[in-house]
């Protein structure tokens, strides 16, 4: 793996004396050694070669360096500062950009607070909804603008995935594993590839192929000023970086789900595919969550970290038996706690992440083209508007549903009609349902309505009000009164699942 002696320049970029006396950090990975000095951070590509990389000449880490600066300024501009020499000179020394002969290349970013990576906030439990809604906004907004690259991706990028991961796992990344699990593992892989072949080649030929970034683990994102930054995405090779959005995705849903942040698995999917509406590649996530799960299993036996490769594997296989999907709806006045509770009960349903959580305070503003947050007037809640809300809250479950993803559908759902639909399309999709009425007193609804800051629902105690006028007619759903802790309302809304058979658990 190792093919050139790069000693030396790592020494010399390891004193304090070469960055005027600061002291030095080092950073080591199986392809990069990075060294934090001062307020700068300076990345050396090793000289390896893998299957999946070639850093194995001085013309090679030149042109990958570069291209790491060029692709990471997308997402991180403050970051990435270029490209440096490391350069022998006349005297036997080494020099940034001295006048002597380049025997090495760097990337030179500026450095940031460690203790701001993600991994690092989530080790500790920093992490909170606000961010990861935001993270989930900034992946969004970065694929709607990243070039396509329909000459990649579909069912030979994916391919070419399977194939390279066997051939690391068989080879370099042999050591942790036997050859039945790698067999099965590989015969997983292939079995998915073939029966999705047809959805992968669409989504190419659709756009969905992007330059992306790639690595979107926790450990490549960084909190800068307050906003969540994407950074070190994949420079070496095209066919890896160039990928279905959704493919990208899946890295960080499965990082999370890796490190038991279910619940931000599922806050981050649904986030982002309340900006997207890209229910349809729901059908790829457990194959995608699976491959991305591989390559970390691969990455962790080429370090020599065993255990941790063989737990990866095993999630892996895991992702390739996802449950069968199921439809819930919670229904309810304004201010119920609708959803807390889907939110809550989505990372227990369905396939890895959870369930789609369709709400339909969040489509109202997509389709009247407001920011979730966005506080709207009363002409957004007229008959022709709320007609068009539940249309598509209806058709996006159809789709989700098709794709052999589990949904909770989060409305009111305070007419008869209304509810007969969603039953209506649970019969149509041959999937369980189970309905839930949330009920509280009306003081604790007016309560909760005051409290309410930064959330999508424009309800007011005068929307309630209104509500509480509501001929809700004969109700066949489970009821549950939700006046007391959130964590005993959401137990109870499970149990009620479970007797109907309605939740599979991912």
């Amino acid at each position: 793996m190792i093919v050139e002696d790069q000693s030396a320049v790592i020494d010399w970029l390891a004193r304090p004396a070469t960055h005027g006396g600061a002291g030095v950090e080092r950073i080591d990975t199986h392809c990069a050694v990075v060294f934090l000095a001062g307020d700068r951070a300076y990345k050396l590509k090793r000289a390896v070669r893998f299957p999946f990389l070639d850093y194995g000449t001085l013309e090679a880490r030149h042109t990958v360096c570069a291209a790491e600066v060029r692709l990471n300024r997308r997402t991180a501009p403050a970051l990435y500062r270029g490209t440096v020499a490391i350069t022998a000179e006349a005297n036997g020394s080494f020099a940034f950009d001295g006048s002597g002969t380049p025997v090495d290349w760097l990337v030179a970013m500026n450095r940031f607070d460690q203790a701001m990576l993600f991994d690092r906030m989530a080790a500790c439990g920093a992490l909170r909804d606000p961010v990861m809604r935001d993270l989930a906004d900034a992946i969004a907004a970065f694929h709607d603008i990243a070039e396509a690259r329909p000459d990649h991706g579909g069912r030979a990028g994916l391919a070419m995935v399977i194939d390279g991961n066997m051939a690391t796992l068989r080879g370099e990344a042999r050591a942790p594993f036997d050859d039945t699990r790698r067999d099965r593992i590989e015969q997983g892989w292939r079995s998915a590839l073939e029966r999705h072949g047809e959805t992968l080649e669409a989504r190419r030929e659709a756009g969905r192929v992007r330059w992306c970034h790639g690595d979107l683990h926790l450990r490549n994102i960084c909190l800068i000023d307050g906003k969540p930054t994407l950074f070190d995405g994949i420079e070496f090779s095209e066919p890896l970086a160039c990928i279905d959005v959704l493919y990208d995705l899946a890295f960080l849903l499965m990082d999370l789900r890796h490190r038991e942040l279910n619940r931000f698995a599922s806050l981050v999917l649904n986030r982002y595919l309340s900006r997207t509406q890209d229910v349809d590649g729901l059908a790829l996530l457990p194959l995608f969550q699976s491959l991305r799960a591989g390559v970390r299993a691969m990455v962790g036996a080429i370090e020599g970290s065993d255990d941790e490769a063989r737990a990866y594997l095993s999630q892996a296989e895991s992702y390739l038996e996802p449950p069968p999907p199921v439809l819930v709806a919670v229904g309810g006045l304004s201010g119920t706690g609708k959803s807390t509770l889907a939110a809550t009960l989505a990372p227990e349903i369905g396939a890895a992440p959870g369930a789609l959580v369709l709400r339909s305070d969040v489509i109202r503003k997509r389709l009247l083209g407001a920011e979730p947050e966005q506080r709207l007037g009363s002409e957004a809640y007229g008959a022709a508007v709320n007609r068009r809300v539940y249309e598509t809250l209806h058709a996006l479950a159809r789709r989700a549903l098709g794709a052999g993803h589990a949904v909770i559908l989060d409305a009111v759902f305070a007419q008869p009609e209304e509810r007969a639909a969603v039953a209506d399309i649970a019969r149509a999709t041959h999937v369980p349902f189970r309905g839930l009425w949330l009920d509280a007193a009306p003081e604790v609804l007016r309560a909760r309505l005051e409290a309410r800051r930064d959330d999508a629902s424009d309800a007011t105690a005068a929307v309630l009000e209104r509500q509480l006028g509501y001929p809700i007619g004969d109700l066949d759903w489970h009821r549950l009164d939700t006046t007391g802790m959130s964590q005993e309302i959401s137990a109870r809304a499970a149990q009620a699942l479970r007797e109907d058979c309605a939740l599979e658990t991912s």
